[in-house]
Protein backbone atom coordinates (compact mmCIF):
# COMPACT_ATOMS: atom_id res chain seq x y z
CA UNK A 1 0.00 0.00 0.00
CA UNK A 2 1.39 3.39 -0.96
CA UNK A 3 1.29 6.32 1.40
CA UNK A 4 -1.51 8.83 0.96
CA UNK A 5 -1.05 12.35 -0.34
CA UNK A 6 -1.17 15.36 1.97
CA UNK A 7 -3.14 18.24 0.44
CA UNK A 8 -3.40 21.71 1.96
CA UNK A 9 -6.37 23.85 0.95
CA UNK A 10 -6.24 27.48 2.02
CA UNK A 11 -7.91 30.71 1.07
CA UNK A 12 -9.74 33.64 2.55
CA UNK A 13 -12.62 32.98 4.91
CA UNK A 14 -15.78 32.96 2.81
CA UNK A 15 -14.21 31.90 -0.49
CA UNK A 16 -15.98 28.52 -0.45
CA UNK A 17 -13.35 26.07 0.74
CA UNK A 18 -15.82 24.14 2.89
CA UNK A 19 -18.32 23.82 0.05
CA UNK A 20 -15.56 22.64 -2.30
CA UNK A 21 -14.45 20.03 0.23
CA UNK A 22 -18.01 18.71 0.59
CA UNK A 23 -18.02 18.01 -3.15
CA UNK A 24 -14.49 16.57 -3.19
CA UNK A 25 -15.35 14.11 -0.41
CA UNK A 26 -18.11 12.62 -2.57
CA UNK A 27 -15.29 11.13 -4.68
CA UNK A 28 -14.44 8.77 -1.82
CA UNK A 29 -10.67 8.99 -2.23
CA UNK A 30 -10.17 11.80 0.26
CA UNK A 31 -10.66 12.58 3.91
CA UNK A 32 -10.44 15.84 5.83
CA UNK A 33 -8.36 16.21 8.92
CA UNK A 34 -10.43 17.64 11.74
CA UNK A 35 -8.61 20.73 12.99
CA UNK A 36 -8.47 21.91 16.56
CA UNK A 37 -9.50 25.44 17.49
CA UNK A 38 -10.05 27.66 20.48
CA UNK A 39 -12.93 29.55 18.84
CA UNK A 40 -16.50 28.91 19.96
CA UNK A 41 -18.61 26.55 17.85
CA UNK A 42 -20.93 28.16 15.29
CA UNK A 43 -24.56 27.13 15.13
CA UNK A 44 -24.81 23.55 13.87
CA UNK A 45 -21.13 22.68 14.38
CA UNK A 46 -20.26 19.49 16.28
CA UNK A 47 -17.14 18.85 18.34
CA UNK A 48 -14.97 16.21 16.69
CA UNK A 49 -16.76 16.60 13.36
CA UNK A 50 -16.30 20.22 12.32
CA UNK A 51 -13.46 20.96 14.75
CA UNK A 52 -11.99 19.71 17.98
CA UNK A 53 -13.09 22.64 20.16
CA UNK A 54 -10.43 23.15 22.83
CA UNK A 55 -9.82 25.59 25.61
CA UNK A 56 -6.83 27.88 25.14
CA UNK A 57 -5.03 25.97 27.92
CA UNK A 58 -5.60 22.58 26.22
CA UNK A 59 -4.41 23.98 22.90
CA UNK A 60 -1.25 25.43 24.44
CA UNK A 61 -0.55 22.06 26.08
CA UNK A 62 -0.71 20.35 22.66
CA UNK A 63 1.75 22.94 21.32
CA UNK A 64 4.14 22.20 24.20
CA UNK A 65 3.87 18.43 23.61
CA UNK A 66 4.53 18.75 19.83
CA UNK A 67 1.08 17.28 19.27
CA UNK A 68 0.22 19.59 16.37
CA UNK A 69 1.45 19.32 12.80
CA UNK A 70 0.97 23.08 12.47
CA UNK A 71 -0.84 25.86 14.23
CA UNK A 72 -1.60 29.53 13.82
CA UNK A 73 -3.48 32.30 15.53
CA UNK A 74 -6.20 33.88 13.39
CA UNK A 75 -8.59 36.66 14.44
CA UNK A 76 -7.82 36.05 18.12
CA UNK A 77 -8.23 32.25 18.09
CA UNK A 78 -5.80 29.35 17.69
CA UNK A 79 -6.25 26.78 14.91
CA UNK A 80 -4.11 23.69 14.44
CA UNK A 81 -3.84 20.19 13.00
CA UNK A 82 -3.51 17.20 15.36
CA UNK A 83 -0.32 15.41 14.24
CA UNK A 84 -1.11 11.81 15.19
CA UNK A 85 -4.38 11.58 13.24
CA UNK A 86 -2.87 12.88 9.99
CA UNK A 87 0.24 10.73 10.13
CA UNK A 88 -1.83 7.59 10.79
CA UNK A 89 -4.19 8.32 7.86
CA UNK A 90 -1.30 8.96 5.44
CA UNK A 91 0.45 5.77 6.53
CA UNK A 92 -2.83 3.95 5.89
CA UNK A 93 -2.84 5.16 2.28
CA UNK A 94 -5.50 7.86 2.66
CA UNK A 95 -5.32 11.22 0.89
CA UNK A 96 -5.72 13.83 3.62
CA UNK A 97 -6.95 17.38 3.06
CA UNK A 98 -5.98 20.04 5.56
CA UNK A 99 -8.17 23.15 5.42
CA UNK A 100 -5.81 25.56 7.12
CA UNK A 101 -4.58 29.16 7.13
CA UNK A 102 -1.49 30.35 5.26
CA UNK A 103 0.79 30.38 8.32
CA UNK A 104 0.04 26.72 8.99
CA UNK A 105 0.26 25.80 5.31
CA UNK A 106 3.81 27.10 5.07
CA UNK A 107 4.71 25.18 8.25
CA UNK A 108 3.33 22.00 6.65
CA UNK A 109 5.28 22.57 3.42
CA UNK A 110 8.46 22.96 5.44
CA UNK A 111 7.85 19.71 7.36
CA UNK A 112 6.28 17.77 4.44
CA UNK A 113 7.86 19.03 1.19
CA UNK A 114 5.74 16.58 -0.85
CA UNK A 115 2.51 18.19 0.40
CA UNK A 116 0.42 19.79 -2.35
CA UNK A 117 -0.57 23.36 -1.47
CA UNK A 118 -3.68 24.80 -3.13
CA UNK A 119 -4.89 28.35 -2.53
CA UNK A 120 -8.52 29.12 -3.34
CA UNK A 121 -9.51 32.63 -4.33
CA UNK A 122 -12.87 34.35 -4.78
CA UNK A 123 -13.67 36.15 -8.05
CA UNK A 124 -13.31 39.54 -6.31
CA UNK A 125 -13.09 41.17 -2.89
CA UNK A 126 -16.64 42.47 -3.34
CA UNK A 127 -17.85 38.92 -3.94
CA UNK A 128 -15.93 37.73 -0.88
CA UNK A 129 -17.61 40.41 1.25
CA UNK A 130 -21.03 39.41 -0.18
CA UNK A 131 -20.41 35.74 0.68
CA UNK A 132 -19.38 36.61 4.23
CA UNK A 133 -22.54 38.68 4.70
CA UNK A 134 -24.66 35.85 3.25
CA UNK A 135 -23.30 33.40 5.86
CA UNK A 136 -24.80 35.56 8.57
CA UNK A 137 -22.41 34.22 11.22
CA UNK A 138 -20.22 37.26 11.92
CA UNK A 139 -20.63 40.89 12.88
CA UNK A 140 -19.76 43.66 10.41
CA UNK A 141 -16.55 44.29 12.34
CA UNK A 142 -15.46 40.64 12.02
CA UNK A 143 -16.36 40.60 8.32
CA UNK A 144 -14.16 43.63 7.71
CA UNK A 145 -11.31 41.96 9.64
CA UNK A 146 -11.70 38.87 7.45
CA UNK A 147 -11.66 40.99 4.28
CA UNK A 148 -8.53 42.82 5.47
CA UNK A 149 -6.92 39.48 6.27
CA UNK A 150 -7.82 38.20 2.78
CA UNK A 151 -6.04 41.18 1.22
CA UNK A 152 -2.95 40.37 3.33
CA UNK A 153 -3.07 36.67 2.34
CA UNK A 154 -3.41 37.10 -1.43
CA UNK A 155 0.30 37.85 -2.04
CA UNK A 156 1.22 34.72 -0.04
CA UNK A 157 -0.78 32.61 -2.53
CA UNK A 158 2.23 32.79 -4.87
CA UNK A 159 4.10 30.52 -2.42
CA UNK A 160 1.54 27.75 -3.03
CA UNK A 161 1.78 25.12 -5.74
CA UNK A 162 -1.61 25.93 -7.31
CA UNK A 163 -4.26 28.66 -7.22
CA UNK A 164 -7.91 27.78 -7.92
CA UNK A 165 -10.53 30.42 -8.64
CA UNK A 166 -13.79 29.53 -6.91
CA UNK A 167 -16.32 31.43 -9.00
CA UNK A 168 -18.47 28.48 -10.11
CA UNK A 169 -18.28 25.59 -7.62
CA UNK A 170 -18.35 22.86 -10.28
CA UNK A 171 -15.38 24.43 -12.08
CA UNK A 172 -13.38 24.83 -8.88
CA UNK A 173 -13.94 21.18 -7.91
CA UNK A 174 -13.00 20.08 -11.44
CA UNK A 175 -9.80 22.13 -11.15
CA UNK A 176 -9.00 20.42 -7.84
CA UNK A 177 -9.24 16.98 -9.43
CA UNK A 178 -7.18 18.19 -12.39
CA UNK A 179 -4.44 19.24 -9.97
CA UNK A 180 -4.56 15.85 -8.25
CA UNK A 181 -4.35 14.04 -11.60
CA UNK A 182 -1.37 16.18 -12.63
CA UNK A 183 0.33 15.44 -9.30
CA UNK A 184 -0.07 11.69 -9.87
CA UNK A 185 1.70 12.05 -13.24
CA UNK A 186 4.75 13.88 -11.91
CA UNK A 187 7.95 12.16 -13.00
CA UNK A 188 9.03 11.64 -9.41
CA UNK A 189 5.72 9.87 -8.62
CA UNK A 190 5.53 7.46 -11.55
CA UNK A 191 6.87 3.96 -11.04
CA UNK A 192 9.17 3.09 -13.96
CA UNK A 193 10.15 -0.34 -12.65
CA UNK A 194 8.73 -2.77 -15.22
Amino acid sequence: MSEGRLIVLSGPSGCGKGTMIEQILKDGGYMVSVSATTRAPRSGETDGVNYHFLSREDFEQRIAENGLLEYAEYCGNFYGTPRREVEAALAGGKNVILEIEVQGALQVKERFPAAVLIFTIPPSIDELRRRLHKRGTETEDVIEKRVARALDELPIAKQYDYIILNDALEDAVHDFFTVMRAESLRADKVNLNF
